[in-house]
């Protein structure tokens, strides 16, 4: 609380204490006239202002050598004095800032004086701040006049040179502050905002001192890392508002060109004077450009986020004020902003983002020929230069180089087509993209892989989309990067590209590359998928909008051209596979591509190796991805092009290697998605008419169109059963095809047919299981004359003599579509299985038409036709079950070449032929048991007889080969065959007596495990011979006599010590007993093998 309020007081208060500083100069007075100060109100002190200020400044001008204490003592009653008062005379204000410089920088005549302590140059700095902010406007702008150059001078570089060489950091931040004050840059309320035309005078006036302070600064910039990142900022801030002062384009514009002449003023003076005019601002420009590239290039790396922070605040402000005058440093300055996008800090991300949408919504580059140079010319340099650094660089060195492409394209917006209308940047930069976008074709896993076709639908309408969907995309391998995030900037920069540019020019030039070479072609590829994502604007991020959009029409023609280059036989049907069937299947094509294929493909037996199969795999894949992104672009409007662009899809959705397979099963997903379809099964029925027409022209031209069996297979792997009347027609074509052309065409045909089974297996396969339960019902209750009655009987023995005089081929030979139909025996009772049935369904017809092809092609001379018929054959016989009066005699006629299949063929045949067998079995029941009792059983017997000791010899690696697999088989599907078939006696003890042997310990497990099957299914038909068998072998237990005067039970195995086959018999009797003591009086009729 002041206590002299008036200036009468306070000058009654103040008088001593002046006049003993006056007389004597010491700390203690000053210490006294600080003291008395603390009393005295504002308004009492700004009345006496001068009076106070006068004892301490002539203390400060006393001449010769001074105590550091009296002038920090000085300095801060000053200080406190201009912090309560204003100066209002304009030559108190320069005398006060002249002396207060004085004070750091002695007289030279006073000799070397001794360094002065941190604490005066911070009190003096300090003091020099206040006295600035305690002027008035008029009295502080009256001091930047030509003819006060000399001081403003002797404070700054007073200034620059404590920013500059302390090293407390203390003092550098309050230096580089108090300068900024001094030039009029203070962002503080209480001072002056400048005009125009005093902004302009400040500018002419600071520009003599433009090339210190730049130097000095820069200098302090890239000073240190030691000294902390608020020197840094606090230059940086500086630099630019000095920068953005002086280079002003507003400022610079109102230049004239010759020198005024000056008012009257000293020589001297009017020599520091600058005149900015175009000499001067180019060679100015030119060396301001050398120091902005020097601090760019240090402070984006700088490891503080506030420098890289303060870095773009420097770029906004001289992109907004210097556009035009400092356009040469541009190159760097866009550089370090862009480079700055992808910074881990989130607030100079952020930042950056909004000066790159502010420059965009300003339309500084398009409003600015010069600045759009400048950003080509960028662009062009570093297209060239990106090849290298993309194989020299890290990959943060290699995100880096992206984004600041990424950049640069987003920065020219519409003027992007200044670069890509020069020949010379266009092709630099497609060049660049293609080969940086280079895969990396080494991986043999893709070749390896393989499969049917593609993967058949299990599930509903909508599991397959989903499936496709979790695991359909295959990580590309690059041979420049690794990052996930370079390639998603490549992609921005190809969709910014399509976004922006000329949408023809682009699709020709990359057209043009893809087909100029195979070595462009996948990358070219990829740049044009994404052109036209991003030409529909799809996933871009840009930074201002086109000023035109194209019209679908545009789309659909660049899509439409695209489409014709990449399903041109050339580049669509390529060799995937060293498989001799699917080379055969893609030579026609590239025949019939012409001269232009014969430069892809040699003519002659072609040199393929694993590298270019899987270039070959990712080639298709990449323009199968196109299709799915053109689908995505035009939306509903892609129907239009599903004429052409659905039928190769399903070609390769029906490939065997699994990766194109995969991605063209995507692709369908993503056309459903796209075109407004529910499924796959739906888009497939509802242009199932052109497909099925196409395949069926394509069935009739198999030199020259060899894939449209792999259509007709995908169309019914992913389809319902009402597709079979729309392609009944053309499986009919299939079979009369097959006919004319057994020796070459049976393998391709032959995988249609295998898809026709599987889909009608599918399709109908609820039914055959539901009618197969009736006439095995009938068949197992009926021999053992339970609750039968008379008719029953009669009616079994009529059935059974009926299906003995089939087994033993006794049937009229007829034509093949009477060969099914069975001759009556009996009269007087017709026969329950044939008086309720009706027509054949046309799934059965189809089924009995394709068995019978695959009775004559059983005996193919080609192992891989033998084995394809095999599996036909089989799902034939599922499809045909339920209609058993013509099953059997297609059953009757197949055996003879199943038989030879059987016993003399590759063990591969014969493991396929033996599956079919089971089948047979399980399907026709006791029709096959005189057959295979005669024509089989002996074989098998032996086979497995004379196989068993070297299985007993062998090593861990024995269950690797083709001879134990079929040992396997046959031990596994043994037992059923002779449940199924109820075989007599005589070849149940055949059975036991092969099996037997596979129950030593000596065998390997799983042929252990199989042979207790054997024995458990035989416990079905007579569990009392086989627990005679086991006995026989090892029996645990004696038997006593019920009576005395019966002889004891001996058995062979009773007493025998522990042997090889003791655990396995031993489990046999323990499950046999188990399942007696549960079930008395049943038998073994519920025992199940494990």
């Amino acid at each position: 609380m002041a206590v002299f309020d008036t200036p009468q007081e306070a000058f009654g208060a103040l008088r001593p204490v002046c006049v003993q500083l006056t007389r004597a100069q010491t700390a203690e007075n000053v210490a006294r006239l600080q003291a008395r100060l603390g009393a005295v109100s504002a308004p009492a002190l700004q009345a006496l202002q001068e009076y106070v200020l006068f004892p301490l400044r002539f203390a400060m001008k006393v001449p010769g050598p001074r105590p550091e204490r009296l002038v920090q003592s000085l300095v801060r009653c000053v200080c406190s004095v201009l912090a309560a008062t204003r100066v209002r005379k304009p030559e108190l204000l320069r005398e006060l800032l002249s002396e207060l410089c004085t004070c750091l920088s002695p007289p030279a005549s006073a000799g070397q004086a001794a360094s002065q302590s941190e604490e005066l140059k911070l009190d003096v700095i300090q003091a020099l701040h206040t006295l600035m902010h305690s002027a008035c406007g008029d009295v502080l702008l009256s001091l930047y006049q030509p003819s006060t150059l000399p001081l403003l001078g002797f404070a700054v570089s007073l200034l620059l040179g404590l920013a500059e060489q302390e090293k407390a950091k203390q003092i550098k931040i309050s230096a580089l502050t108090c300068l900024r004050v001094l030039v009029l840059q203070c962002d503080c309320q209480g001072h002056p905002h400048l005009g125009e035309e005093e902004a302009q005078h400040c500018g002419d006036l600071f520009a003599s001192f433009l090339p210190g302070i730049s130097i000095t600064l820069s200098r302090v910039v890239t000073g240190d890392i030691k000294q902390g990142h608020k020197p840094t900022v606090s230059a940086l801030r500086l630099f630019y508002l000095v920068v953005g002062l002086v280079m002003a384009d507003t400022q610079l514009a109102r230049i004239p060109e010759n020198r005024e002449k000056l008012p009257v003023e000293p020589s001297r003076v009017s020599e520091l004077m600058v005149h900015r005019g175009p000499g001067w601002r180019k060679s100015t420009a030119d060396k301001l450009s050398l120091l902005l590239r020097k601090m760019v290039e240090f402070s984006s790396v700088h490891p503080h986020w506030k420098v890289r922070l303060e870095l773009v605040e420097l770029v906004h402000h001289l992109l907004r004020n210097c556009s035009q005058s400092l356009v040469d440093s541009f190159s760097h300055l866009l550089k370090a902003l862009v480079g700055l996008v992808n910074d881990e800090n989130s607030e100079v991300q952020s930042r950056c983002h909004e000066v790159l949408r502010g420059i965009a919504e300003q339309r500084m580059v398009a409003q600015n020929r010069a600045l759009a140079d400048v950003l080509s010319e960028n662009l062009h340099s570093l297209a060239t230069a990106l090849p290298r650094l993309m194989n020299s660089q890290d990959d943060t060195g290699k995100v880096s180089t992206l984004s600041l492409l990424l950049g640069y394209l987003k920065l020219l917006g519409p003027k992007i087509n200044l670069v890509l209308n020069s020949v010379s940047h266009l092709q630099r930069l497609s060049r660049a993209l293609v080969q940086v976008l280079e895969l990396d074709v080494t991986d043999v896993k893709i070749v390896e892989d393989r499969g049917w076709g593609c993967q058949s639908l299990a599930g509903p309408p909508g599991s397959l989309q989903q499936g496709v969907l979790e695991g359909r995309s295959q990580r590309k391998h690059f041979r420049f990067f690794t990052e996930e995030k370079v390639l998603q900037l490549l992609q921005q920069v190809c969709r910014v590209l399509g976004y922006y540019g000329n949408l023809y020019l682009l699709v020709d030039h990359f057209l043009g590359l893809y087909s100029e070479s195979g070595l462009y072609r996948k990358q070219a590829a990829m740049v044009l998928n994404q052109l036209m994502a991003g030409a529909a604007g799809m996933g871009v991020g840009v930074l201002q909008e086109r000023d035109v959009l194209p019209s679908v029409d545009d789309l659909r023609g660049s899509i439409t051209s695209i489409l014709h280059e990449y399903q041109d036989q050339a580049n669509w049907y390529l060799i995937t596979s060293i498989d001799t069937e699917e080379m055969g299947r893609e030579h026609p094509a590239q025949h019939w591509g012409g001269a232009r294929c014969s430069v892809l493909l040699p003519s002659s037996e072609p040199q393929i190796t694993t590298h270019t199969m899987n270039s070959n795999i990712w080639q298709i894949c990449i323009q199968l991805e196109g299709v799915s992104c053109f689908a995505a672009v035009l939306g509903r409007e892609f129907r239009l092009l599903l004429l052409s662009a659905l039928y190769p899809v399903l070609e390769k959705a029906g490939d065997k290697t699994l990766l194109v397979s995969e991605t063209a099963l995507g692709t369908l997903v993503d056309i459903c998605v796209a075109c407004g379809y529910e499924s796959v099964q739906c888009l497939i029925n509802e242009n199932s008419d052109y497909l099925v027409n196409g395949i069926s022209l394509g069935l009739r031209q198999l030199a020259h169109q060899p894939h449209a069996a792999r259509v007709l297979d995908t169309m019914l792997r992913h389809s319902d059963a009402s597709l079979l009347p729309l392609v009944e027609d053309v499986i009919q074509d299939v079979l009369s095809t097959l006919d004319q052309s057994y020796n070459t065409q049976a393998s391709t045909f032959l995988r249609v047919l295998h898809s026709v089974m599987t889909a009608l297996v599918q399709w109908f396969g609820a039914s055959c299981s539901e009618e197969q339960q009736q006439p095995e019902g009938q068949s197992s209750t009926l021999p053992q004359g339970q609750q039968g009655t008379r008719q029953e009987v009669e009616r079994f023995f009529l059935d059974y003599i009926r299906q003995k005089q089939m087994a033993e081929g006794d049937l009229a030979d007829v034509g093949d579509e009477e060969a099914d139909e069975v001759p009556p025996l009996a009269k007087p009772e017709p026969n329950p299985d044939t008086e309720g049935e009706g027509p054949l369904p046309s799934h059965a017809q189809l089924a009995r038409a394709v068995m019978e092809r695959c009775i004559h092609l059983l005996s193919d001379g080609t192992l891989r036709v033998r084995l394809k018929v095999l599996d036909v054959l089989e799902l034939c016989v599922t499809v045909l079950h339920p209609h058993r009066n013509h099953l059997l005699p297609m059953a009757h006629r197949v055996w003879p070449a199943l038989v030879a299949r059987l016993i003399s063929d590759d063990p591969l045949a014969v493991l396929r032929a033996f599956k079919v067998l089971c089948t047979l079995a399980q399907k026709c029941g006791d029709f096959l048991r005189q057959r295979f009792s005669k024509d089989v059983l002996p074989k098998l017997t032996s086979s497995l007889l004379s196989q068993a000791p070297a299985s007993a010899r062998a090593g861990p690696v024995y269950s690797h080969t083709l001879a134990f697999k079929l040992q396997l088989a046959v031990l596994e599907g043994l037992g059923s065959l002779c449940e199924k078939l109820d075989m007599g006696e005589s070849d149940l003890d055949k059975v036991a007596g092969a099996c037997l042997v596979y129950l030593s310990a000596k065998q390997p497990l799983k042929l252990q495990e199989a042979a207790q099957s054997v024995f458990l299914h035989l416990m079905h038909v007579d569990p009392d011979s086989t627990w005679l068998l086991l006995n026989e072998v090892c029996c645990p237990q004696q038997y006593q006599p019920p009576h005395a005067s019966l002889r004891p039970l001996q058995l062979q195995g009773m007493g025998t010590q522990r042997g090889q086959f003791t655990h396995n018999v031993l489990l046999l009797l323990e499950r046999l007993q188990q399942l007696e003591s549960s079930t008395p009086g049943a038998g073994t009729q519920e025992l199940s093998p494990p």
